[in-house]
C-alpha cells in the first residue's frame, strides 16, 4: 500500500510557470499584455520588434511614464497592480488589464529584461530576470517609458516550448495582434519591425 501524498505549498517559481499557462500561450500574448501595459502607461508611441516570429524576442518599448526602481521591482511581483486597489473598483476599470499576473508570468518563462525611466528621474533602473529568477537590478540611462524584452520565450518550459509553431505561424499571430491593438487605439504611433532567426 503506498503512503498517501504530502499536501504542500507550491514554490514560487512553479506557481508563476503554472499561471504562465494561463497568461502566455503564444509570442503574441506576450505582445498583447506589453502593449496593453504601454497604452495603460500613457504612451504616444509604441515600438514593437520581433525575431523569429517572437520565438527569440518579443520586445515593446514605449514613451509612457515609466517607473521608479521600487514599482519596477513591484510590476514584475504576482498580484502587484497599480490599476486596482479593492474589489469594488472592478466596477469602474477603466485600464487595459489590472490582475497583475502578465510580467511574473512572463519573466518565468523566458529570459526578460526591464529598462524604464521616469521623465523626472535622474536614472532608470534595469531588471534582468532569468526564468523567473532576478539576476541583477541597476541603474541605466533611458529615455521616458519601459522598454522590455522578452528572450526565447519557454526556454526552461520544454512542453510548451514544443507547442510553439513555426516563425511563420507565429508571425501571422503576431500580427494580427499588432494590428487589433493598433487599430484600437488610433491616437497612439505603432511600429513593427520584425526579423527571422
Amino acid at each position: 500500500m503506498t503512503e498517501p501524498a504530502t499536501i504542500r505549498i507550491l514554490p514560487d517559481a512553479v506557481i508563476n510557470q503554472i499561471a504562465a499557462g494561463e497568461v502566455v500561450e503564444r509570442p503574441a500574448s506576450v505582445l498583447k499584455e506589453l502593449v496593453e501595459n504601454s497604452i495603460d502607461a500613457g504612451a504616444t508611441l509604441i515600438e514593437v520588434e520581433v525575431v523569429d516570429g517572437g520565438r527569440r524576442l518579443v520586445r515593446v518599448r514605449d514613451d509612457g511614464t515609466g517607473m521608479d526602481r521600487d514599482n519596477a521591482l513591484l510590476a514584475i511581483e504576482r498580484h502587484a497592480t497599480s490599476k486596482l486597489r479593492e474589489l469594488k473598483d472592478l466596477d469602474t476599470i477603466a485600464t487595459m488589464g489590472f490582475r497583475g499576473e502578465a510580467l511574473a508570468a512572463i519573466a518565468s518563462v523566458s529570459q526578460f529584461s526591464l529598462v524604464t525611466q521616469r521623465a523626472d528621474a535622474a536614472a532608470g533602473t534595469e531588471i534582468l530576470i532569468f526564468g523567473g529568477k532576478i539576476q541583477e537590478v541597476r541603474d541605466a540611462g533611458a529615455p521616458r517609458g519601459t522598454d522590455i524584452a522578452v528572450r526565447n520565450l519557454f526556454f526552461n518550459v520544454p512542453a510548451r516550448r514544443k507547442v510553439l509553431r513555426s516563425a511563420p505561424p507565429e508571425f501571422t499571430h503576431i500580427l494580427k495582434a499588432f494590428l487589433l491593438e493598433a487599430l484600437a487605439n488610433i491616437g497612439i504611433g505603432f511600429v513593427l519591425r520584425a526579423a527571422d532567426a
